[in-house]
């Protein structure tokens, strides 16, 4: 399989056929996936630094390539995190941008059944070199912990869906089990099973879960926990 990271002598190679990947992957989606992807890949062509294996671009020249504007921006951003596509490196500050990273690891497991529509020489070029090495022992995979729906697009799904590509765990123990259960303006209100699972979170996540939901949706400013 391609390399984690598009360099050296065959690194142009490697660059086309994971684009090639993704637009194929792409073309078989819905029109909201598909046209996610075409923006990542574009912004990968465009901006996507090979060499240092990062993406500095901020918000505003991002909604600029996309004709987008900076709120939908932040919800892409979001969403590509969720799948794994995109790896945060750098969490940005004032008068710095946030810096990722692409999982080329994860966007060929996502687009493997579509290899074959490109072609079978698509595929074993691809696949070249899959064969683990008997001297490495693999770690276990993280996805024993189901991601959550995504269908309804809210702030709450998607801030979840971000906590379980950082850490499933967390996510599996503590947040998977918050239900969005109201909205007033920059207030998102979640509620928790039971009275002890609601203490933990205000205590321990409130400020974690804020900031993701903040990073999804720019007006979210305060996260209230009742119980059921």
């Amino acid at each position: 399989m391609l390399q984690p990271r598009a360099t050296g002598r065959s690194a142009s190679a490697r660059k086309y056929d994971l684009l090639t990947a993704m637009g194929s992957y792409a073309l078989a989606q819905a029109k909201g996936p598909q046209r996610l992807v075409l923006r990542l890949m574009t912004l990968i062509t465009a901006r996507y630094n090979w060499g240092r294996d990062e993406l500095c671009v901020g918000q505003r020249e991002i909604a600029q390539l996309w004709s987008v504007d900076e709120r939908t921006v932040k919800r892409e951003m979001a969403k590509l995190r969720a799948m794994g596509w995109l790896v945060v490196r750098r969490q940005g500050a004032r008068g710095r941008v946030t810096q990722y990273s692409i999982d080329i690891e994860a966007i060929l497991k996502t687009t493997q059944p579509q290899w074959a529509a490109v072609g079978p020489d698509f595929v074993l070029r691809m696949e070249q070199g899959d064969a683990p090495d008997p001297k490495v022992v693999p770690l276990p995979m993280s996805g024993s912990v189901a991601p959550p729906d995504l269908s309804d697009g809210s702030e709450w799904a998607l801030a979840q869906a971000v906590l379980h590509q950082e850490d499933p765990a967390l996510f599996g123990a503590w947040a998977r089990s918050l239900v969005r259960q109201d909205r007033a303006g920059g207030r998102l209100t979640l509620c928790a099973p039971s009275r002890f699972h609601a203490a933990y979170v205000e205590t321990h996540l409130k400020d974690r879960i804020l900031a993701l939901c903040h990073s999804v949706d720019s007006e979210v400013s305060e996260i209230r926990i009742t119980h059921a």
